[in-house]
């Protein structure tokens, strides 16, 4: 997990830790200012506990170095941008971070400087008088969201990768919905009644004299240092927008010219995969595994310049040759161009069809079910077509329940068997669904045998293979008749493992994968390894005699 969180260079590293700490620090502030819904006691207590960390030689250092670094290394990492277009979220959270130094500046010298030079005492009250009848009540107040946004954007992006993010974000949204609405409810209601005291001349001398009320010179003053800290911030972001100018003209003397059929022409840097120079220019461009040379949607006919291009890696070679790509075929994550090139893109994102199919699809790692009824020839010859017809769907309207109930989705029916999927949020739920779907279709046959008996009919038996793997869901067929599918190595271990079951005489076998990604606390010591057809490694899976002995089982 830890491996997952600090990944990255040491900026990466710096940024997050200093982030984390201003995080903490927005975080009990704005609690802080929340209990003024409650008592003016509160506020100020709890601001004396803070202060006895935050206003501390250590702490102090700690918070300020925090804060220097994280917006020094924002500064930074503009500079080093190869381009200023990027996805929404992370311009949003740019853009908010660099709103933050513009009222924060005001908020530290009218607190902590004017409190160390001026011996102010910068308790809540005086805070909030001081910013009540002008509009730096509003301006503090965005701040406040615009703090808040920004970190909870910032917590997203880092922890979105880890495995437990995608099952506390809902509760982690109430809290961040709460925080800040939390700390609005109490700025307003201490606001109006310190400023119905302060409008009590009686009250304010004695307001005035509690905080150490700055004189006019030592506001003038306070303004100046105030006004000269934004003008160095501006400086700042000045220089670090010319060193991105200056950087972005330089590689223009080592760029490459890129024209894509029916597309553009482009000029991009030289170091860049064609992947992204496609996506810096705007230009869709599809990869449905996010440019890992897995999927091969991203390849394109190089119709000039591929002689100039360095041969195929392994993974770009094996990539290629699965898919029977022609000859000038590239993956466009792998190939970085250094000369004048034509490149045709295979896949439209846009569901355009031209000289080729589009994919509109994306890549999953889910559960899949594949499930065929036994001796179905057998138990059918000599019927009528029409006994035939009315069995299946019986059959069917027995079982799909069990399936549909559990969020699977039918993706195709096959004669007397069925092809489903459970593409649900995250792989831990797909799993879960499908073993419970398998234990539900079990239950099912057997009421559904029961009936079959009553009429004189004899048993059905199925066979079940689950597995979890990467698929790919995108719509695939002629233009115009598409269909909504799904494709990959998942789906064929599925059926390779519902077909060992006729020879093993079980009901269902069920991935070890799959298992351990549902959780499944049962018995697992009949697990046994399977080499199965077109499939390149061995598939660890469980035998089960009957579906529902694994609810028995995960039960003890």
């Amino acid at each position: 997990m830890s491996s997952v969180l600090w990944q990255g260079g040491w900026a990466t590293r710096l940024r997050i830790g200093s982030g984390l700490v201003l995080f903490a620090f927005a975080f009990f502030h704005f609690i802080n200012i929340g209990l003024g819904l409650f008592h003016t006691d509160y506020l100020h207590g709890m601001q004396d506990g803070r202060h006895a960390v935050t206003r501390h030689d250590i702490g102090s250092a700690f918070l300020y170095l925090a804060l220097f670094v994280h917006t020094g290394l924002a500064l930074y990492s503009i500079s080093q941008r190869r381009t200023l277009r990027m996805p929404v979220s992370t311009a949003l959270q740019v853009v908010l971070g660099l709103l933050i130094p513009l009222q924060l500046i005001t908020h530290i010298v009218y607190t902590r400087y004017a409190h160390e030079v001026y011996d102010v005492n910068d308790e809540m009250g005086y805070i909030i008088i001081l910013m009540w009848n002008s509009s730096a009540i509003w301006l503090q107040s965005a701040l406040l969201l615009i703090v808040w946004i920004h970190s909870c954007i910032g917590l997203h992006m880092w922890l979105r990768l880890t495995d437990w993010w995608s099952k506390t974000a809902p509760y982690l949204i109430g809290l961040a919905v709460f925080v800040p609405s939390f700390a609005l409810a109490g700025l307003l209601t201490e606001g109006r009644r310190l400023w119905m005291d302060f409008a009590d001349p009686f009250l304010r001398d004695q307001y005035i004299d509690h905080y150490n009320w700055p004189s006019q010179q030592d506001f003038q003053a306070l303004f100046s240092i105030k006004s000269n800290a934004v003008t160095a911030f501006w400086i700042a972001l000045g220089a670090s927008l010319t060193v991105f100018a200056v950087r972005k003209l330089l590689r223009r003397r080592h760029s490459v010219r890129v024209k894509y059929v029916e597309g553009p022409e482009v000029v991009a840097e030289k170091g860049m995969t064609l992947l992204e120079i496609s996506q810096a220019n705007g230009i869709p461009h599809t990869a449905l595994c996010g440019g890992k040379g897995r999927c091969t949607t991203c390849r394109v006919i190089v119709e000039d310049g591929a002689d100039a291009l360095p041969s195929p890696s392994v993974v770009e070679a094996r990539s290629l040759a699965a898919v029977g790509a022609p000859r000038k075929a590239r993956l466009a994550c792998q190939i970085r161009p250094t000369e004048p090139l034509t490149a045709f893109r295979m896949f439209r994102p846009d569901g355009g069809r031209q000289r080729a199919h589009s994919s509109q699809g994306q890549e999953r790692k889910l559960a899949v079910l594949f499930l065929d009824m036994r001796g179905f020839t057998s138990r059918t010859t000599g019927q009528l077509p029409y006994d035939i017809v009315f069995l299946l769907n019986r059959f069917f309207d027995a079982i799909v329940p069990a399936i549909t109930a559990e969020h699977g989705v039918v993706d195709k029916y096959m004669g007397d068997g069925l092809l489903a999927v459970f593409e649900t949020p995250d792989i831990e739920s797909s799993a879960r669904a499908g073993l419970q779907a398998a234990i539900n279709v079990s239950r099912a046959l057997v009421q559904f045998n029961q009936r079959l008996e009553a009429e004189g009919s004899p048993r059905i038996r199925i066979g079940m293979g689950l597995h979890l793997g990467d698929l790919v869901l995108g719509e695939i067929g002629a233009a115009g008749t598409a269909t909504r599918t799904i494709i990959g190595d998942a789906v064929n271990v599925a059926s390779r493992l519902e077909g060992q079951t006729k020879d093993l005489g079980v009901e269902l076998l069920v991935s070890s994968e799959l298992l351990q990604a549902a959780g499944f606390g049962g018995d697992q010591s009949g697990l046994k390894s399977f080499d199965l057809r077109g499939v390149t490694r061995p598939i660890p899976a469980l035998p089960v005699t009957s579906a529902t002995d694994l609810a028995a089982t995960a039960a003890e």
